[in-house]
């Protein structure tokens, strides 16, 4: 459980604090942000944070706790029964703690900045309608978490099941976070974890609370479609 706090935190930290430089709106734009004023180079920015960081926590703390850092990991390995419900429940109330923890050290790194301004700026919060690239509604929304978080969880059980990828299982699961958040950024922002949107929309209220539902339930159901499939495709003994 202190592992799953752990990671979630920094993954929120690290990975959302990019998303918040590359996409918030600072008072004052700082040019030695990088990116500039493009959307793309925005996108790739993020999805590789948030897969770098997976991928390095994986190696880090995944002969502990598996390094799931995500509740619908978590439900994807207890319908897989690669875990307890009892273990499950445990890893669920770390890793939304986590989520807070680290939204809260990242917006009180941020707010040192005079140029910080948490409602305009933000946290890497996901949003549908008004808060989406496309305007996508909340069921677009909801669709494609499923999808996105199914794909990514069913990635992540075979990569480490008896057939797995051995050594390279972080970089597989990295690199497949990564082209989960090129997608999902423009749609949503990209969630497929709900430790790491409710962190953020915790502290910054408003929209992103409001809308943090869909971020919830859809990637939880997403990683019960992924065990699901993936037992029917690999079997029961896996």
């Amino acid at each position: 459980m202190a592992a799953e706090l752990f990671g979630t935190a920094v993954l929120v930290y690290f990975a959302c604090g990019v998303a918040t430089l590359t996409f918030g709106k600072f008072h004052h734009p700082l040019p030695i942000l990088g990116t500039g004023m493009s959307a793309s180079a925005g996108i790739v920015a993020t999805s590789l944070a948030f897969g770098l960081v997976l991928m390095g926590l994986i190696y880090a703390i995944g002969s502990i706790s598996g390094c799931h850092v995500n509740p619908a990991v978590t439900i994807g390995a207890l319908i897989a029964k690669r875990i307890t419900l009892t273990d499950a429940i445990g890893y669920w109330i770390a890793q939304f703690i986590g989520g807070i923890v680290g939204a809260g050290l990242l917006w009180f790194t941020f707010k040192q900045s005079p140029n910080y301004i948490r409602k305009s700026t933000g946290l890497g919060a996901d949003g549908y309608g008004v808060h989406s690239m496309i305007h996508i509604s909340a069921g677009g929304a909801f669709l494609a978490e499923v999808i996105m978080t199914a794909i990514f969880v069913f990635v992540i059980l075979a990569a480490t099941g008896k057939a797995g990828a051995g050594l390279v299982t972080g970089l597989v699961i990295g690199l497949t976070l990564t082209l989960v958040h090129l997608f999902g950024i423009s749609v949503d922002g990209t969630s497929v974890n709900p430790a790491r949107s409710f962190g953020p929309a915790l502290l910054l209220g408003g929209d992103a609370l409001k809308q943090v539902w869909v971020f919830i339930v859809a990637p939880l159901v997403g990683g019960a479609v992924a065990a699901v499939t993936y037992r029917f495709l690999h079997g029961t003994n896996d």
